[in-house]
């Protein structure tokens, strides 16, 4: 019956989906020696939500660290995870792939391909009280790149978010994103260097607004297909996967659509799910996600709609996970078309975290899955943690940046947008009762907060919720300020509140995979010819236990499924 197949285009192996995880799995299925790969792409851009993201990748004992001269095992790794993965969510043989496999997969791609990451010394495990963890060294960013090494593909690129650029125009590093929206010693010097740089750069302004450097998601994104260019590795834009093709219950291609044109594409040896997760598909979310749900809270590519995961349910994949997301709280800014990632703002000290009763109800410093999690733990229809405010005072306005609002040094209220007001977005008042009207929040529960608060920030110590007594939480906080880096008074008037919701930056669960990234079947045996990784899959890192925690098994299960494929052996 195959030969009987009609096909438009026949390729070894047909890649769906252009972000890490799918660039990396072509890359590695070419060097292993399978030349003839496809990868397909939805949108009109590359990149997916890899290229909006920070671009971190969280893999233990990776190269760049162990050049550092970085101490840490696969041993110690495993230690730390276990403690917050449980067996049944993360068999062993799926961590044990991933830890053993992630440094051999850095170490393939940097040997072979543009690939280079830097090693973040000073960013924590996101649980830096447990066994195991590290204070530093397991997450890298990507180094930085430059646009016009794409040619002409620089302008299918899919840019890292808004928030991770000065001005919107200036891309910036993790680093560099640390010192200049918290505006430690030496900040203004960074500015005025990318500032310079950008101005100086003459002939790229005439092309673009954006800097010709590419850093964080981008510039990780940029280097795969630099390096898929190299290669010359087709990638084709506007081609949506509508089917896959199984035959005698082995996957032999896709059915897609390109340009508007339906196509059947032939996939002699497999296909690759890498298409993400279902974030913009708002009757899944309400199917399967807790509740308050909302797509226009995330922060996800709104290409991901769940195509890849539909598709592994009608062919009896496995599935799990699916009632969950990457969580974190997002800041929805009037005339913005995508909301910003709220990690740095609420961590810093002078600020907190209200529910409509005017109380904090999660410590706002810790990492930022496991701030909303307990968010919907704690939200019931007798105590609904939504809507949500973040309030401060005129000392954390001058000081810090909160999503659009640049400090009042650089944005007096005046220029602030009348719309922010005038839609909910925002609310400034003389007084802490002034401001709960206008928020609609218990005014005397506010009240009561912001007084413990206030007595918190003299003594050092958050009794109620314990904020700034982990590393992590200290990462993002001001050493400027003591007793406690996360801990200030919210006591000069004017008072100020920006409305943040329980978003995400794409869901987590999908098709459940063994340590060669097959799919499994609902019975257990392996669907032939598919494979499925990063947030089509099921989670390796459900837990998120540092910076990077989905594009570190994205692209190692991608080397996982290179290896199956093509009988490769490291």
């Amino acid at each position: 019956m195959g030969s009987g197949q009609e096909w438009d285009y026949s390729f070894d192996v047909v890649v769906v989906g252009s972000g890490n995880g799918g660039m990396t799995a072509a890359l590695c299925t070419f060097e292993m020696g399978t030349r003839d790969v496809l990868v397909i792409e939805k949108s009109n851009l590359f990149g997916g939500t890899s290229s909006i993201s920070g671009g971190g990748v969280w893999i233990p004992c990776n190269r760049y660290a162990r050049a550092a001269g970085a101490e840490d095992s696969v041993d110690k790794a495993r230690t730390y995870l276990r403690q917050l993965i449980t067996q049944e969510e993360v068999p062993d043989y799926q961590l044990d792939a991933y830890l053993e496999n992630g440094p051999k997969m850095v170490d393939f791609m940097h040997e072979r391909t543009r690939m280079r990451y830097v090693t973040l010394e000073h960013y924590p495990d996101y649980y830096t009280n447990l066994e195991g963890s590290m204070e530093g060294h397991r997450s890298m960013e990507p180094a930085t790149f430059n646009a016009d090494l794409l040619g002409e593909e620089w302008r299918n690129l899919r840019r890292t978010h808004p928030m991770m650029h000065l001005a919107n125009r200036i891309g910036f590093t993790q680093v560099e994103a640390a010192i200049l929206v918290g505006q430690q010693p030496g900040w203004w010097k960074v500015a005025v260097k990318l500032v310079v740089d950008y101005l100086r750069d003459i002939p790229w302004r005439l092309k673009d607004k954006y800097h010709r450097r590419l850093a964080t998601g981008c510039a990780g994104v940029a280097r795969l297909r630099a390096s898929m260019q190299d290669r010359d590795i087709p990638l084709w834009l506007n081609t949506a996967m509508t089917k896959v093709v199984d035959e005698d219950g082995k996957v032999v291609g896709v059915e897609v659509t390109r340009n508007g044109k339906p196509l059947r594409i032939q996939a002699r040896k497999a296909v690759i799910l890498a298409a993400g997760g279902f974030e913009h598909n708002q009757q899944m979310r309400e199917q399967y996600l807790p509740r308050p749900t909302n797509h226009a809270w995330s922060a996800g590519t709104r290409d991901n709609t769940g195509d890849a995961i539909r598709e592994g349910q009608r062919l009896g994949a496995k599935m799990h996970r699916l009632d969950e997301a990457w969580w974190c709280n997002t800041i929805s800014v009037p005339g913005e078309t995508i909301p910003r990632l709220s990690i740095m703002e609420k961590s810093y000290p002078g600020s907190i975290v209200v529910n409509p009763a005017g109380e904090r109800f999660s410590n706002e410093s810790q990492n930022y899955m496991a701030f909303q999690q307990e968010t919907f733990e704690k939200h019931t229809p007798d105590n609904p943690c939504y809507p949500t405010w973040q309030v401060f005072d005129a000392n954390f306005r001058a000081t810090y940046f909160v999503g659009p609002l640049y400090n009042s040094k650089f944005m007096p209220d005046w220029a602030v947008p009348k719309r922010y007001e005038e839609e909910g977005f925002w609310a400034k008042a003389d007084t802490i009762a002034e401001l709960a009207r206008k928020i609609d929040v218990d005014a005397q529960g506010l009240a009561e907060t912001v007084r413990k608060m206030n007595e918190y920030a003299r003594t050092g110590e958050d009794k109620d919720l314990h904020r700034g007594e982990s590393a992590y939480d200290r990462y993002y906080g001001d050493p400027r300020v003591t007793p406690n880096p996360c801990l200030a008074p919210v006591e000069q008037a004017p008072f100020y509140a920006v409305r943040v919701d329980p978003g995400d930056f794409g869901t987590q669960g999908g098709m459940v995979i063994n340590a060669d990234a097959q799919v499994l079947h609902e019975d257990g045996h392996v669907i032939e010819g598919l494979y499925a990784i990063g947030n089509c899959s099921a989670p390796t890192l459900p837990c998120y236990p540092g910076p990077g925690s989905t594009l570190g098994p994205a692209m190692t299960f991608g080397y996982q499924a290179a290896k199956s494929i093509t009988g490769y052996s490291d």
